[in-house]
């Protein structure tokens, strides 16, 4: 039997969740074993940007701040649930990393 781990980011954290979701779905439908979603640390992004575009007045700034969520998710797989899992239909904000294990 080999191990599936999976490993999901992306910058929406309602669309991560529902792939998550639909996994889990998934792999209690064919009856293996599973463990997650585990939530992984949060990467935050700040670039800051001077407001104003010449070089004089006071030095103002925005901060501007992009987030990527992480999950992960353990599968006892067979063939047949990683074929399943594969056809779940994911968008393009979604990134994610299927790492097979010989268990």
């Amino acid at each position: 039997m080999q191990k599936a781990r999976i490993k999901l980011s992306s910058p929406d954290y309602g669309t991560l969740n529902g792939i998550c979701t639909q996994i889990i779905d998934v792999a209690e439908r064919t009856g293996v074993k599973h463990s997650g979603s585990i939530p992984l640390p949060t990467r935050k992004m700040v670039i800051p940007t001077r407001k104003s575009p010449c070089g004089g007045g006071t030095h103002t700034f925005d901060h501007w701040e992009m987030r990527v969520h992480k999950r992960l998710i353990d599968i006892e797989a067979d063939e047949r649930t990683l074929r399943r899992i594969m056809r779940v239909e994911i968008p393009e904000n979604v990134k994610v990393e299927i790492e097979l294990k010989e268990a």
